[in-house]
């Protein structure tokens, strides 16, 4: 299976999708279905997300489904079966979003190497202070784990150069203010961020934070940038009663956001 970067540099023509679900939302076996669907319908990377108790990055989407699967007894050890089952089976790599408490619980190195020989290639832990980086990244590097940090426009230009000299292979570019969630418009002065970004590194960027529709999509997709993450509206899709139909939507919005980049790369 190849890397998470490799999967971003070998798509020259057109944007990476990367879909997110939180695990054990709804139930523990609908996850491993939606990883399976949208591993069917193109996924280029998929990430998903660990339930916490304390989850500061997520909007109400995100944070409902986390707390909905802790109180159904999602826990660490359950999401290591779930990726047993499915590892060799889906093409696509797996990024883990964790936030960094839950790593310490385990112990660092434990965590790094269990969810490595489980399948994950990826991990974002989005509290994780930079300057405890360079020792979890030494410790990806030896579990063949690429660790993707974030940069925000907010952020000082000068701590924004360290994140990206000391980032891997990757750079995750939050795209709003705020947590994650459903938003109507996109922040158009991004697209001069991640300008600023390109100018300085070849590293890998990927978009995400209020990412919510094919419109979106299209038009993000014409900037410098190698992958678009889409979280709360592919989470939003199993929030259905009828979990077959969550599932029913969730394969139909993927299909839609994966020809809309499929489209544009036509266009350009």
């Amino acid at each position: 299976m190849s890397t998470i970067s490799q999967i971003l540099k070998s798509r020259v023509d057109r944007c990476a999708l990367i879909p997110f679900i939180t695990a054990g939302y709804p139930n523990i076996e609908i996850t491993e279905s939606a990883l399976r669907i949208l591993d069917h319908e193109g996924a280029d990377i998929i990430e998903l997300g660990l339930p916490y108790s304390d989850p500061l990055a997520d909007g109400p989407i995100i944070q409902e489904a986390s707390k909905h699967a802790l109180s159904d007894g999602m826990t660490f050890n359950k999401l290591l079966e779930l990726l047993d089952r499915v590892n060799g089976e889906i093409k696509a790599p797996l990024v883990l979003f964790t936030y960094y408490n839950p790593i310490l619980a385990r112990g660092i190195e434990v965590f790094l190497e269990e969810v490595s020989c489980a399948g994950i290639k990826g991990l974002i832990v989005p509290d994780l202070p930079l300057e405890e980086a360079d020792y979890v990244i030494s410790l990806c590097t030896k579990f063949s784990l690429e660790l993707i940090l974030l940069v925000t426009p907010a952020s000082p230009t000068n701590r924004i150069a360290k994140i990206v000299e000391k980032a891997q292979n990757i750079i995750y570019v939050v795209s709003s203010t705020g947590v994650t969630g459903l938003r109507s418009n996109i922040n158009l002065e991004m697209k001069d961020f991640i300008h600023d970004i390109k100018s300085v590194t070849s590293k890998s960027l990927i978009l995400g934070f209020g990412i919510s529709n094919a419109d979106h999509v299209s038009q993000i997709s014409r900037w410098e940038i190698d992958g678009i993450v889409i979280g709360s509206a592919f989470v939003k899709c199993l929030m259905h009663s009828d979990y077959k139909q969550g599932l029913d939507k969730l394969q139909i919005f993927c299909r839609t956001i994966k020809e809309s980049i499929i489209e544009r790369s036509k266009c350009s």
